[in-house]
């Protein structure tokens, strides 16, 4: 083995028997300490469906890593459930839980001085969490997704949470009674598993498997299927022979992989949500990567599968169509996709794809043929102009009109927005700002599901824009524009925007235009003042002190 960091330090010297004395307390014999260890970080919690399977994985991890030659060393990180903390001033924590996964198993892999580690995750920040931190490490590493939920059924459709989210403005509308809205919520969430349609933690497994820091088909298993617990077995084998051959994950994290991370999103209509973490990533493996590439990139690629959240299928459908091999090989073989990039197996991308057909099966429709996309190009919009000097982001799928000019209707909170929309004041036309819920702002940079899902679900989803500076939730669609920067809390133009302002969103233009003259936009600037912290003290504070632009991916390092 050329670089056992942890066995080197443990036989040098006077530091041989306390250390060696420590680690035969957790199982290590004789001849353990000849072999790599490997650190397992485990996101195990019973907080959110998306991480309850974990443990069980983590346990098939070690057995498996012992069996190829290894130690383990299980460790735990933490999850925060987006779709329980949704809609409330705990979701705020959700981004910062981004970088407290990352800076954990940083802080252990570096601690103990790993010589690897696989990274078990779920929810939607446990997956760049994880990547982020193995990104700063470069240690060989892997990722294994904890797996996707299977679809709740009610009425002989089939329902994710976001069916849960549309259907209190659907209830709110009179278009649903009580026990509808009530079976609903009790059907949308049948078991483990991150949730169901391409929203982002599926969006994102989908990406580290585009990547090559997970195993082909990984990404969109079920997560009570017995293949991911044999998947996660793999990955562990797998993971010593990186080890062994020293596959570092800045050789397999280039510019190239995360222009293949992005093409994928693109062809299957991934969360808004993936611009920020990709970008971030690349900040931690040393990459360039700005929001401008997401654009590129989206001129080239078809939207190419019909997954929720605007369209009709779920991740296991997709699975069960070919999984993102598929869709990574129609990519391959009309030149989108860079084929001679390295896996954490090592092989390159055209070495595992070598056996995939280049045109999906003719028995399925969740994956469309090359010839006859969802839409011709991607769906990820980056939208410029005096609203957004830096860029937002634009989520265009499903959206029946491009462009929208209307009145603003300001709100410098979620709850004060969605109050409003409950009461139904808001009406078709509206352009809706959710302000000074940036990552400074906020902080964190709340996801507005609620407030677009109760539009969705009072029939407006097509006659109503919504502007933030702050996120949308995967399951978001509709016209929304979010990641606006500079943020309203330092003074973006956003926050100079005034109840009743015209304002146009114009996906076809990439344009974010608040239809204000320049010199009454430098008047209300003189007279703009920052607004108090909202947070003083403790993790959300740190953090407002600390966080990048949203344009830069919101890191903290």
């Amino acid at each position: 083995m050329s670089d056992n960091r942890r066995s080197k330090i443990v036989t040098q010297g006077v530091q041989r028997s306390p250390n060696r004395a420590m680690l035969r307390a957790v199982g290590f014999g004789d001849k353990d300490f000849e072999k790599p260890i490997v650190g397992v970080a485990n996101a195990h919690s019973t907080i959110t469906p998306c991480n309850m399977g974990i443990g069980a994985l983590a346990a098939r991890a070690e057995g498996a890593l012992k069996k190829a030659g290894a130690m383990p060393q299980v460790f735990g990180t933490i999850t925060i459930s987006d779709g329980i903390s949704m809609g409330t001033e705990g979701m705020k924590y959700s981004l910062v839980s981004r970088e407290v996964i990352a800076d954990s198993i940083e802080t252990v892999s570096n601690g103990q001085s790993m010589d690897g580690v696989l990274v078990i995750g779920g929810c939607d920040k446990n997956i760049p969490g994880a990547m982020i931190a193995i990104a700063r490490l470069n240690i060989p590493s892997i990722f294994v997704y904890g797996g996707t939920i299977k679809p709740g059924h009610y009425h002989g459709r089939d329902l994710t949470i976001v069916s849960s989210f549309e259907a209190v403005g659907q209830y709110t509308a009179h278009k649903i009674d009580e026990t509808e809205l009530t079976e609903i919520e009790r059907h949308a969430c049948p078991g483990a598993g991150s949730c169901g349609g391409m929203y982002t933690a599926n969006t994102m497994s989908s990406a580290v498997e585009a990547m090559g820091m997970s195993l082909m088909y990984s990404s969109t298993m079920a997560a009570e299927d017995l293949e991911k617990a044999e998947s996660t077995a793999k990955s562990a084998e797998v993971l010593v022979n990186a080890i062994r051959k020293q596959i570092l994950p800045r050789q397999i994290l280039t510019r190239k992989a995360f222009e293949n991370a992005i093409a994928v999103i693109m062809a299957v209509g991934g969360s808004t949500n993936a611009v920020l973490h990709l970008m971030a990533i690349a900040h931690a493996a040393q990459v360039t990567l700005t929001i401008d590439d997401f654009e590129m990139i989206r001129a080239r690629v078809p939207v190419l599968c019909d997954l929720k959240p605007s369209g009709k299928y779920v991740a296991t459908d997709l699975h069960a169509a070919g999984g993102i091999p598929q869709v990574m090989k129609m990519l391959l073989a009309n030149g989108v996709l860079h084929g001679n990039e390295m896996t954490i197996t090592g092989q390159t991308i055209a070495e595992v794809l070598k056996d995939v057909p280049d045109e999906p099966r003719k028995d399925q429709d969740v994956i469309r043929p090359w010839s006859n996309p969802i839409y011709p190009q991607g769906h990820l919009a980056i939208l410029k102009g005096n609203l957004a000097e830096e860029g937002a982001v634009a989520k265009i799928t499903g959206v029946k009109l491009a462009k929208i000019t209307g009145p603003a209707r300001v709100f410098d909170s979620e709850e004060a927005c969605m109050e409003a929309i409950l009461a139904r004041k808001i009406h078709a036309g509206d352009v809706v700002i959710i302000r000074y819920e940036g990552p400074k702002g906020g902080p964190g940079m709340r996801e507005m599901l609620s407030p677009t899902s109760a539009i969705i679900g009072e029939g407006l989803g097509d006659a109503v824009g919504l502007i933030t500076d702050g996120r949308f939730s995967g399951g978001t669609y509709g016209m929304v524009v979010g990641h606006v920067a500079p943020e309203a809390a330092v003074g973006g133009v956003i926050a100079l925007v005034n109840e009743g302002d015209s304002v146009t969103i114009d996906a076809d233009q990439r344009l974010l235009q608040l239809n204000v003259n320049d010199e009454e936009v430098a008047r209300r600037r003189a007279a703009w003042q920052p607004p108090e912290p909202r947070y003083k003290r403790g993790v959300l504070a740190k953090y407002a002190k600390l966080v990048s632009t949203a344009s830069k991916g919101a890191v903290t390092d």
